[in-house]
């Protein structure tokens, strides 16, 4: 049992670390594994040994405050003893079985969730992730609609697979794009970097709703199946939609026939101090996909949650979709532990006190100390510190699409202080657990703090 001291700073005790353990893994690593959206021969990867609540440990046994959630998904952090036990005691009873038959797991966990899904989304198909979500939600509208386009927003993120790459609008669509998918891209709302040259936010709500059925015109109304939003866009930027503009979708939705799809991958499950983003907005979406947070990542799940009219649209016809782990024991058994230990543990409500009284504030006063700060947005858990080379310019510190200099060298002023940031362009995010200790979310923001006096360097 070790300590670290980083800068002066004493950040607890770490737990032990097999160092030759962590090293031949990262030699295996090296020799046999292909890592997602990577240059394979430019890679470094960090080794994690351990993790226990807000923390991680690396293969040397230095620790890191996780701001990240990893892929923002640990919504109730690492190693939550109540679901390690469910999923323990899980594997002893039952480790799988397939979707067609009943079990007790899935059962319980597709209760807890139509629980709380907003209006009658009472009916669940559990995927193992989020793009399946979303692929599958898409074939149900366009099973049920007859149609076949489908809208989605530029600077938004909707998973990996083949569909769900294609509806997302950012740059790792582009290798994947053989515009043979059937999707269509609008301009959402974003005001900082307004398409519609508004100044205000009601402004913006407004042009971007008139531009959004300007395009549902042109395309044809009668040959859109359904619309995929991200109720809060996540690694695009956390931009949070101004009043009105959700409201606005489900009219256009409603009118045109079209199938109004809420992602909720990212933002479900406490992350936006609500248990689904689209609460902030009182908004019912046709349908709602989800993963990440409904078990913290814990074991692979999302899954859809579906409106009546849709679910009897399958009611004598057969749906033609299905996965092998659909509903999966071992998975679905940690949702039912993360469900219950959210709720009684009270972490949304903490995740919400947590943005409106630490992290907010912190942000807002980067912002008017730091003139490399050009944004902060957010909620909840989940914020964005939008950084600028010029403030007046809005330059951003990185170009759309890729990293920098500037932003590399921030990103390892970060770990070594002890903090493993989110970051995605110019951006880092501030997504730490709901659970987050008062503590830990203000010592990761007084580290922020240190590393925007670097960033400032880098601005005019």
């Amino acid at each position: 049992m070790t300590s670290i001291i980083d800068n002066g700073r004493q950040v607890g005790a770490s737990v032990d670390i097999d160092t030759a353990a962590a090293r031949r893994a990262y030699e295996l690593d090296r020799l046999h594994v292909f890592h997602s959206w990577s240059a394979q021969d430019l890679l470094d990867p960090m080794v994690i040994s351990a993790a226990q609540g807000s923390w991680v440990w690396d293969g040397e046994g230095n620790k890191y405050l996780d701001f990240s959630s990893q892929l923002v998904n640990t919504n109730i952090g690492h190693q939550h003893p109540g679901v390690v036990a469910a999923i323990t005691a899980q594997a002893a009873k039952l480790c799988t079985i397939a979707p067609s038959y009943v079990n007790e797991a899935r059962s319980e966990a597709a209760r807890l969730i139509t629980e709380r899904t907003p209006g009658e989304l009472n009916k669940i198909f559990f995927t193992n992730g989020g793009a399946d979500a979303n692929e599958h939600a898409v074939r149900m509208a366009r099973l049920h609609t007859g149609r076949a386009k489908v809208l989605s927003a530029y600077r938004s993120y909707h998973g990996g697979t083949q569909l769900a790459v294609n509806m997302t609008g950012d740059p790792r669509r582009w290798a994947n794009d053989t515009a043979s998918t059937g999707t269509v891209h609008f301009f959402p709302p974003y005001l900082y970097r307004t398409s519609f040259h508004s100044t205000t936010e009601e402004e913006e709500s407004q042009r971007a709703l008139e531009h959004l059925e300007q395009l549902i015109g042109f395309e044809g109304p009668a040959t859109i199946a359904a619309l995929v939003l991200e109720s809060i866009p996540g690694s695009a930027g956390i931009y949070v939609p101004p009043a009105g503009y959700m409201q606005g979708v489900r009219e256009l939705c409603t009118k045109y026939g079209i199938i109004f799809i809420a992602d909720e991958v990212m933002t479900g499950f406490g992350r936006t101090g609500k248990w689904f983003a689209v609460e902030h907005f009182d908004v019912v979406p046709d349908l709602m996909t989800f993963a990440k947070g409904v078990n913290s990542g814990y074991v692979p799940l999302g899954g859809v949650a579906i409106s009546p009219e849709i679910a009897a649209t399958f009611g004598k016809r057969v749906y033609p979709g299905g996965l092998t782990y659909s509903g999966h024991p071992l998975a679905t058994a940690a949702a039912v532990a993360t469900i219950n230990a959210m709720e009684t543990e009270g972490m949304v409500d903490h995740a919400a006190a947590l943005g409106t009284d630490v992290i907010g504030p912190a942000l807002r006063g980067f912002a008017e100390r730091h003139q490399s700060v050009g944004e902060v947005r957010g909620t909840g858990v989940f914020w964005a510190i939008e950084l600028v080379k010029d403030r007046e310019t809005r330059e951003p510190l990185a170009p759309y699409g890729a990293s920098s200099p500037e932003m590399n060298q921030l990103i390892t002023a970060c770990k070594s202080r002890g903090l493993l940031p989110f970051a995605n362009f110019n951006r880092i995010h501030v997504v730490p657990p709901c659970n987050t200790s008062v503590e830990d979310a203000t010592a990761g923001l007084e580290i922020l703090d240190e590393v925007l006096e670097i960033a400032d360097g880098f601005a005019a």
